[in-house]
């Protein structure tokens, strides 16, 4: 499907682009390109394959979950840089606005 350049433009509008007169020629030609392909794609017979979202087997890629003493607050506290009883001290990152 070859896209003219009054299409390109109209998608650039949609998508708040503002393209050059070069620019447009080199899209028309891109978009008319991946157009093409997906025609191709739309002849294909896919009636014997199931539907999927993933070719690939799924399987958990996450370590066991063994509970475990957590780190004394002393020694956490000790690398902050700035603290306050037992908090860490930082900087406001929001306006009082």
């Amino acid at each position: 499907m070859e896209l003219t350049r009054d299409q390109v433009r109209h998608v650039a509008e949609l998508a708040k682009l503002k393209l050059t007169d070069a620019e447009v020629v080199l899209f028309q030609q891109q978009l008319s390109a991946i157009l093409e392909y997906a025609a191709r794609l739309e002849e294909l017979d896919t009636a014997a394959i199931s539907p999927t979202a993933s070719i690939l087997p799924l399987q958990n890629v996450m370590r066991p979950d063994i509970p475990r003493d957590s780190y004394p607050r002393d020694a956490m506290l000790r690398n902050a840089p700035d603290t306050e009883g037992e908090f860490i001290r930082t900087k406001a990152v929001l306006n009082a606005d």
